[in-house]
């Protein structure tokens, strides 16, 4: 157990000093020529104007929201795959009983040799777990599917909404009895 912890420690510690070495020479190397122009906020190298306390649209937050959501969906497809393909190949009769321990073995995430002829997964219940794997699947991507299927209709995949669609949308909010306030064009001030 003290070896594990010192191991950690060391580990921690070099990891602190690979943080803080390229700051700290980054520091002592970098010349401090301080201008109005240097400290001065950078956008996009285009020059600052107004304020910078905006509010963003919410497309944004939105469209980055349903990528998180759906990218870390199909993560959930390979621990699957893997699963399923092992269970297929346990589905075979003609296997070897050898090669039946090996795949049980790595079905059940145990070590080489723990398991006997006798305790290997058989083909009929490699059948069953595989069609258990198949409508779990597919109820999964029956779900995903509803998600994006709401996604598509609320129009979140629309980057540019059309002024007939923003027309459409108003008459509905306004019968259900919730108010909507349109946003008034932006004025631009002349000097």
């Amino acid at each position: 157990m003290t070896e594990v912890v010192g191991h950690f420690l060391v580990f921690t510690l070099v990891t602190i000093g690979f943080l803080i070495a390229p700051l700290l020479i980054g520091r002592l190397v970098r010349p401090r020529l301080p201008t109005a122009e240097k400290d001065a906020a950078y956008e996009c190298g285009e020059p600052t104007i107004g304020s910078s306390y905006i509010q963003f649209d919410l497309r944004f937050y939105v469209v980055a929201l349903l990528f998180i959501i759906f990218d870390v969906e199909v993560v959930f497809f390979f621990p699957w795959a893997s699963i399923y393909g092992t269970a297929v190949q346990l589905m075979d009769p003609m296997l070897s009983s050898a090669d039946r321990i090996l795949l049980s073995e790595q079905l059940m995430s145990l070590p080489p040799g723990s398991l006997t002829a006798a305790q290997a997964v058989t083909a009929q219940t490699a059948m069953s777990l595989a069609w258990t794997g198949v409508v779990d699947v597919l109820l999964f991507f029956a779900v995903l599917l509803v998600g994006f299927a709401y996604v598509w209709k609320r129009g979140d995949l629309e980057w540019v909404r059309t002024l007939s669609q923003s027309n459409r949308m108003a008459p509905s909010a306004a019968g259900s009895g919730t108010s909507t306030v349109r946003p008034q064009p932006a004025t631009t001030v002349a000097s």
